[in-house]
């Protein structure tokens, strides 16, 4: 299998996961580009057909959007983020990773055993969870899972939760792409058949994935969500062997 066709089945996977659970697109696709051109250049490639799946997913589900949730927990959570991925560099990555994954599993554990629906945040609870969450998020250099596992103590349902995850992730794209493209331009324009590739798998999984949504009763919604959040942390958890 080219490197290419890879990229393209990842991204379209990729896509696919956002498109339900708001969170999937850099988990899945930095680590296997990383491979071809590097980590940091990887984390700035990425940004492109995480920026434009995101965009995508937001117009299909802006009616949806939970503006108290968003003004509250989303814009907090994208401030917290921005924070927290300035100090990236600076933090001890393996241990982090580790409190990073196991936040996850415990994230998706309240919610499989029920605990999560015993939780309801006030707009103050919602703003601390929202900007703790966003800042460990983007420390790790991992914002999306985080911040999934973070809304199962919000009162959402389905189309709304996706639709206030995606609105927080585009803060966090429009705040970060013209450092992006400062910084990293030049090298950016010399991998452009790479991300042209995943931009194209990423828009069709989001279509995909839209789709797929829909399908999703909303009782289950939620156990969707922890157990794609169990697949995240064990994902992090062999990445740092």
């Amino acid at each position: 299998m080219s490197f290419e066709l890879a990229v393209s089945l990842a991204s379209f996977a990729a896509g696919a996961v956002a498109a339900v659970a708001g969170f999937g697109i850099g988990s899945i696709l930095t680590p296997l580009l990383s491979h071809r051109i590097g980590v940091e250049l990887a984390i700035a490639a990425v940004s492109i057909p995480h920026l434009a799946a995101t965009a995508v997913r937001f117009l299909m589900l802006r009616t949806s959007l939970d503006w108290a949730a968003f003004r509250s927990f989303g814009v907090a959570s994208a401030a917290g983020g921005l924070t927290g991925a300035l100090l990236h560099g600076a933090a001890g990555a393996p241990v982090l990773r580790v409190v990073f994954a196991s936040l996850l599993l415990l994230a998706a554990a309240s919610e499989l055993f029920g605990l999560a629906r015993r939780v309801e945040l006030s707009a103050g609870g919602a703003l601390v969870a929202g900007g703790l969450s966003g800042f460990f998020g983007g420390l790790v250099g991992n914002q999306g899972g985080i911040r999934s596992a973070a809304m199962l103590a919000l009162p959402l349902r389905r189309d709304a939760f996706v639709a206030t995850a995606t609105a927080t992730g585009l803060l966090v794209d429009a705040a970060r792409m013209p450092v992006y493209f400062t910084v990293a331009g030049r090298e950016l324009l010399g991998v452009a058949p790479l991300i042209a590739v995943a931009t194209a798998g990423a828009l069709a999984g989001t279509f995909a994935g839209r789709t797929l949504l829909g399908r999703i009763p909303e009782r289950a919604f939620r156990l969707v969500i922890a157990g794609l959040l169990v697949v995240l942390a064990l994902w992090m958890l062999a990445a740092r062997r």
